[in-house]
């Protein structure tokens, strides 16, 4: 059986697949257990209950399956996302539905959004920029969008999209902040609060 393929172009099978999905996996766990910083190699294939070497064979380094990782973890949550998203016909459920799909799958993979939040606090390009700006960028385009469309249809008043799409993001990084570091918060709870609050903020008038 093959997979994807590999960067030289030969199509890995599917132990290889089933090996760099271990190795990710064991990355997840160091960093959210050890911080950022404290992530290596070693660790990871400690982790993983294999050799740095074979860590090797399957990444170019660290760097990549940090990058990996957080890509991955993205791409399942916008697909968790999306199709809520897309079903709804106003823009005040898209938005509704963006967030609370959004902390719905954060909050259901707890270690991995650990993970995910040491990595794209910390990892940078050799410019010193941080490394997941551009995905920043993504998400804030796409819920001003929608934010746009709302106010062109008048269900939301006049204000600046994209400001104001910053302000409900943070918000939304500030519920999932509090849960990271305290898991007796009540996440659900906490998330329909958000979702009041927004709704009474941006709606236009009755």
């Amino acid at each position: 059986m093959e997979s994807e393929n590999s960067p030289s172009g030969r199509r890995r099978s599917f132990i290889e697949e089933a090996r760099r999905a271990q190795i990710l996996e064991a990355a997840v766990q160091v960093v959210g257990e050890a911080g950022y910083a404290n992530t290596s190699l070693s660790r990871i294939a400690q982790k993983a209950g294999i050799s740095k070497s074979v860590i090797s064979y399957h990444f170019s380094g660290k760097e990549e399956i940090l990058r990996l990782m957080v890509s991955e973890f993205f791409e399942r949550a916008w697909a968790h996302m999306e199709p809520r998203i897309q079903a709804q016909s106003t823009a005040k459920g898209a938005v509704r539905a963006w967030i609370e799909a959004h902390l719905e799958f954060f909050g259901a993979h707890r270690a991995e959004t650990l993970a995910m939040n040491e990595v794209v606090m910390n990892h940078r390009d050799p410019d010193g920029s941080l490394a997941f700006a551009s995905d920043s960028d993504e998400e804030l385009d796409g819920l001003t969008e929608i934010l746009a469309w709302g106010q062109r249809d008048g269900e939301f008043r006049d204000f600046d999209p994209r400001t104001v799409t910053s302000i409900i993001l943070r918000c939304a990084d500030g519920v999932l902040g509090s849960w990271v570091v305290d898991d007796a918060v009540d996440l659900p709870k906490q998330t329909a609060a958000l979702l009041d609050f927004i709704d009474h903020a941006i709606q236009g008038a009755p």
